[in-house]
Parts: C-alpha cells; sequence; structure tokens
C-alpha cells in the first residue's frame, strides 16, 4: 500500500519535476537534454552482457572509477551501463567513457516512477545492477526484484542526520533496503544505520574514495603551476558551496602573510560566474583559470572555474580548506586531497564523510576549525610553521595509503552477486 501510494503522488507532483528541470536549465542548459531518457526512453541499442553502475552526481561518479576499471578487468566480455541524475556527473562520466569507448554505455536513470523503471530495466536487461552511496528508490528496487536482478547499494553510507529523516519514511524505505540483495557500508557506523532502517545482508567494505587514484597528468600540471608561482603561498578553498565563499573572503582579510594567494573552487560550476561576481563586488584583484594564464604577484585570488583539475589544485596548495564544512552542508571530499599529500582544513560540518574526517583528524593529516575566522588563523600558523605543515602533508599520504581495498572488496561482492544470477 505504501509504495502504491508513493507511486500515486510521486506521479502527481511530476508537473513541478518538470518546473524544476526547467529552473535548474537556467544555469545548466543540458537538464533540458535527453529528456526522454528520464522517463525510460533510450535510442541507444543496448549489448549484452551487461553490468549496471548507477552514480548519481560528480562526487558518486568520480568515487566509481576504481570500481569501474575493476570491472571492465574482471568481466572482459561484458558491457559496463553507467547512469547519472545530473549532467554534471554525466560529464565527469565521460572521462571515463573516453577511456573505454567500446565497453562503457551512459545513460540517465529515470525518474521513479513504475512505468519508467520497468521502461528501463527490460530495455538493458542488466545481470547486476550497482546503486552508489545512498540510492534508494523503491520503485526501481521492487522492478529489480521482480526481475529477479541482484541489485546492491555499494559504498553505502548513511548519516546520523539522514537516518533521522528516513527512520519517518522506515514504512517505505525498510523494505525497499530489505529487498536488496547486499549492502556494502562505508563503515561499520553506516551498516548499524542502514540495518537500523531495515537492511540485510550488510557487510562493511571501505570508502572507494580511498582507491581513486590522482591522475598524474592533473599532479604534474599543479607541480608547474606550484614551480612558476615560486615560494609563493597558496591557501585553496576546495567545493566551496553558497555562502561559504563571502565568509572565506571576510577572513581572508585579517590575515597577514605577504603574497598570500587564495586559490577558490566553488563546488558547481554554475556558480563559477556568481562567484566572480563576488571578488567584482568587493575590489579584489583577481584572475581566472579559464583565461589559460597564471596569477601574478598582484593577484590576491585565483578562481578555479575549471572542471576535472582538483588534483592539479591540491598539488599547487600549501593547504586546503574543504568546502560544504563551515556551513551545515556536510563536507565535501577530503580524501582526494590527502591522496594528493594536501594537509586538509576542516569546518564543523562534516557528517558526509564523518568517519574519513575524524581518521584524518586522529591521524594528524586534517585539524578542525570552527569557523572561517578561525581557519584563517590556523592557516597563517601553519604558513609560518613549514615543519608542521611537512608532517601534516607526509601524515595525509599514509592516511589515503592506509584506508585502501575497498575497491577489491566490492568486486568480490560483485562476483557473489553474479553466481547469485546464474542461480536464478
Amino acid at each position: 500500500m505504501w509504495l502504491w501510494l508513493y507511486s500515486l503522488v510521486f506521479y502527481l507532483v511530476m508537473p513541478l519535476v518538470w518546473l524544476r528541470l526547467l529552473w535548474r536549465a537556467r544555469r545548466q542548459p543540458e537538464y533540458l537534454q535527453r529528456l526522454g531518457e528520464r522517463h525510460g526512453y533510450y535510442a541507444a541499442f543496448s549489448p549484452t552482457p551487461l553490468i549496471w553502475v548507477h552514480a548519481v552526481s560528480v562526487g558518486e561518479t568520480r568515487a566509481a572509477e576504481p570500481l569501474v576499471e575493476a570491472l571492465l578487468r574482471q568481466y572482459p566480455g561484458h558491457i559496463l551501463l553507467l547512469t547519472h541524475m545530473t549532467p554534471t556527473g554525466r560529464a565527469s562520466g565521460g572521462e571515463l567513457l573516453a577511456r573505454h569507448p567500446s565497453r562503457l554505455m551512459q545513460a540517465y536513470l529515470p525518474y521513479d516512477l513504475p512505468d519508467a523503471c520497468a521502461r528501463f530495466l527490460d530495455h538493458f536487461q542488466p545481470q547486476v545492477g550497482l546503486l552508489m552511496e545512498t540510492e534508494i528508490w523503491p520503485n526501481l528496487i521492487a522492478a529489480a526484484g521482480r526481475r529477479r536482478l541482484p541489485l546492491a547499494l555499494v559504498n553505502a553510507r548513511l548519516s546520523a542526520r539522514s537516518l533521522g529523516g528516513y527512520s519517518r519514511l522506515k514504512t517505505l524505505i525498510g523494505p525497499a533496503l530489505a529487498s536488496l540483495s547486499a549492502v556494502a557500508a562505508q563503515s561499520a557506523a553506516d551498516a548499524e544505520r542502514l540495518r537500523q532502517l531495515g537492511a540485510n545482508d550488510i557487510s562493511v567494505s571501505g570508502n572507494l574514495k580511498f582507491d581513486v587514484v590522482p591522475s598524474l597528468e592533473k599532479l604534474q600540471l599543479g607541480a608547474g603551476w606550484r614551480q612558476a608561482l615560486g615560494s609563493r603561498p597558496v591557501w585553496l578553498a576546495a567545493s566551496t558551496r553558497d555562502g561559504e565563499e563571502a565568509l572565506i573572503l571576510d577572513a581572508i582579510d585579517t590575515l597577514d602573510v605577504p603574497g598570500l594567494l587564495l586559490v577558490l573552487v566553488a563546488r558547481h560550476p554554475q556558480r563559477f560566474a556568481e562567484v566572480a561576481e563576488l571578488l567584482r563586488v568587493r575590489g579584489l584583484t583577481f584572475s581566472r583559470r579559464s583565461d589559460e594564464t597564471l596569477p601574478d604577484i598582484r593577484t590576491r585570488v585565483w578562481l578555479g572555474d575549471s572542471m576535472g583539475e582538483m588534483a592539479a589544485y591540491y598539488a599547487l596548495a600549501d593547504l586546503a580548506l574543504i568546502g560544504g564544512t563551515l556551513l551545515p552542508f556536510g563536507g565535501q571530499n577530503l580524501i582526494e586531497a590527502a591522496a594528493c599529500g594536501c594537509p586538509v582544513l576542516l569546518g564543523p560540518h562534516t557528517f558526509n564523510f564523518a568517519q574519513a574526517s575524524e581518521d584524518a583528524i586522529a591521524c594528524g593529516a586534517a585539524h578542525r576549525v570552527p569557523d572561517a575566522g578561525r581557519a584563517a588563523l590556523v592557516v597563517g600558523e601553519l604558513l609560518r610553521d613549514r615543519q608542521r605543515l611537512g608532517q601534516m602533508r607526509v601524515a595525509a599520504v599514509r592516511f589515503s595509503e592506509a584506508h585502501r581495498g575497498a575497491t577489491e572488496r566490492t568486486v568480490a561482492l560483485v562476483r557473489r552477486l553474479m553466481e547469485l544470477r546464474t542461480a536464478y
């Protein structure tokens, strides 16, 4: 009954969903492309056999990269379908597609409507489905169950904050989680929270993001920037969210660090122009990465308005403040910074990466600050204490290396699901 009611409500609110697409298309016209796919209509021929991985947006797509590469090696006779919900996620997956044009397909996952989910699964007919992180869609899971499709939630996470919200929908979410063939959680805490919601067959596989190896090309690019800038100190504000840039710019005015360059990289590309306007209004001397010129000595802020170059920014920086942690967004990925050997500052809001944040702080790879003002003070202290900054850099690399292995454990789970499919 609850699934039927959920579906009815979803159909009724679809006009609002379309309006939201139009609204988002103001900044990203790509949202109006391939609309048929969002309702389960696909033009592309679907070869078989096929393994399906769903990565909703950029973060999940990048986390899925080592898993995708491992599955392509493990199953050389299979095609891999990578689905998304956002244009930026699809663009990020395009880098994988370029490396494996004959083995990889991309599509949008349809809205969680019974008919759309049925069309999607009947068109592609995957042998196994893997949903990244917290993609719990009741109709999709029910449709997979009716087709005896092994479906798993991998790299799964659920914060304490999200548990409270999902608990109010437990009569709907609980049966969906219980219907999954398996759940591979990032941590024991994530596993326990998912179990409380109704998940069965849960294992702890670790976080796939630790297995993402920074691009050598991007690391070399960042090293080239570093050499060009010489000894100039560089503070990176990485993947900042709406409202955080103003806080950081307020704080940097209090810093007395000669020659300091702030590299500012907003999380969402549709906000690049907005952040540039903020810098203009404040009268700050800035340049843009998209101008293809390096900042000169008069430049106070370098706006990182590019996609797919975060590893280069980390290689350039002396230290980085991770965006989404100053305001209650839950934090962006600190693991990539650690893999690049970049010391990290974290604000108070890290519930999206709770375990990784605490582990990084405990081993000395990261330092928590209560607000942007304190972040600026710590930046000044660390830039003056090069020995401590070097110790944090070493700790970051060790932290990254110590937590690898989630890909191997997830591939082992896929092998088990393949055997389950054969048993059907």
